[in-house]
């Protein structure tokens, strides 16, 4: 092999590594480093996750999750209740980058628009009629409505809900790619959170009164 034949060749396999060597960043959560790392949720320390339970004190229990066995209390503002299956609920799932919403819906019940900053999301309709819609960072809407048995894609980081448009409840199980996928809720996040009411007014182009009655929605 020539010398500029040996030059091309290594700089070729140079590049190639180069563009192999991000894609691990790509995934939602960090690569396991161990068969698992069952969560210390009252660790003192804070890291990306959480620390590990020592392996002496892991039981089949930390495997295991029964939180989605019950119906949730629907009787809220939204008409709606989600459960969810993720580290501090579950802490087996600590690294493994999986975790799991069951979301319960009265009649005209709501997921209020809101969005994931850690995961994408995936979701089945078990029970029920759905209208599932997300918003790009474009102003692009896409949507359908979804009975039992129907799957739904959410892109990570978009706004999103699930409307129930059915006569009856309705139920739908949601699955992430993150074990703490984490959720910014629109409305609370703006008439909940202590942005100004001067903020508010000059990005919806309304008085303060009408902000001020949004927000006496949201109080506890």
């Amino acid at each position: 092999m020539s010398a500029m034949a040996s030059l091309l060749f290594h700089l070729l396999c140079c590049l190639t590594v180069f563009w192999l060597l991000p894609l691990p960043s790509h995934s939602a959560d960090p690569d396991p480093l161990q068969d698992f790392c069952v969560a210390n949720l009252s660790a003192s320390i804070s890291v990306n996750g959480f620390p590990c339970k020592p392996a002496s004190e892991v039981t089949s229990d930390d495997f295991f999750f029964d939180g989605f066995t019950q119906e949730g209390n629907t009787t809220n503002a939204f008409a709606s209740f989600l459960t969810p299956g993720n580290v501090l609920s579950f802490p087996g799932l600590n690294t493994l980058g999986i975790s799991m919403n069951r979301v319960d819906f009265a009649p005209g019940g709501i997921n209020p628009p809101h969005s994931h900053p850690r995961a994408s999301e995936v979701g089945v309709v078990i029970e029920g009629k759905l209208l599932v819609g997300f918003v790009t960072t474009n102003n692009v809407y896409y949507s359908k409505v979804l009975t039992a048995g129907h799957m739904f894609a959410i892109p990570r980081g978009l706004v999103h809900f699930q409307l129930n448009v059915g006569d009856g409840k309705a139920l739908a199980y949601t699955a992430f790619n993150s074990h703490l996928p984490g959720a910014a809720v629109v409305p609370l996040n703006l008439f909940a959170s202590s942005i100004p009411n001067e903020v508010l007014t000059k990005t919806f182009q309304v008085d303060a009164d009408l902000i001020n009655t949004i927000k006496s929605k949201f109080r506890p």
